[in-house]
């Protein structure tokens, strides 16, 4: 009978032990995971920004002048491609953020690509002021999205180290934890965009 209950009780203990352990490295789990959900939306606003500022230098460029409209409406078309691409942060998988990459990519080349065409060739538009402080407030914006990536990637890692990380990955495979995506360059992104091919296409 001593015998039992002793078996018991050692079992009891174990038990508590690893509720204990669970526990805890749960809330952990539940805290990197909010980490990467919060670098994420910081991705996603900034991003955003990009589209808002784009409607504000395609309505400047399209009042100052009534040249180039082909060039307003593919940048507009680039612009409801990438913003179409919307990924939950349940869906960051290396495939989806591959295709989110890609239509922020795309558009960022026609954008960029034939404003600076347009900065090349009409002078008179890039003398306006509200064309260059526009301009300005994108180049801002590329920076704030390059750092918001970096950021994501760096809390993906802390939190895919979390979740392969022995005895922590036995509490993430019980809870359903799974490894996030980071950004990527993508295919191509180590050869220069030509502006002049991207404005005749």
């Amino acid at each position: 009978m001593k015998g039992a209950l002793g078996i018991g009780a050692v079992i009891l203990g174990l038990l508590v032990i690893f509720g204990i352990f669970a526990f805890g490295q749960y809330n952990s789990l539940v805290g990197v995971e909010e980490d990467v959900n919060k670098a994420w939306a910081n991705v996603e606003s900034d991003y955003q920004r990009r589209y808002d500022l784009i409607d504000n230098l395609v309505a400047t460029v399209d009042n100052a002048a009534e040249f180039e409209r082909g060039t307003l409406t593919d940048v507009i078309e680039a612009r409801s491609r990438a913003q179409s691409v919307q990924l939950s942060v349940d869906e960051l998988t290396p495939e989806n953020i591959q295709r989110f990459q890609q239509a922020q990519n795309e558009l960022n080349q026609s954008f960029l690509g034939r404003m600076s065409f347009l900065q090349e060739n009409y002078p008179q538009l890039t003398a306006t002021q509200q064309f260059r402080d526009l301009m300005s407030q994108i180049e801002g914006t590329e920076n704030r999205i390059n750092v918001s990536r970096n950021r994501y990637n760096d809390a993906v890692q802390v939190y895919n180290t979390k979740v392969r990380t022995a005895p922590t990955n036995i509490v993430a495979g019980l809870f359903g934890f799974e490894r996030k995506a980071p950004f990527s360059s993508v295919q191509g992104a180590e050869v220069a965009p030509s502006v002049r091919d991207s404005f005749n296409r």
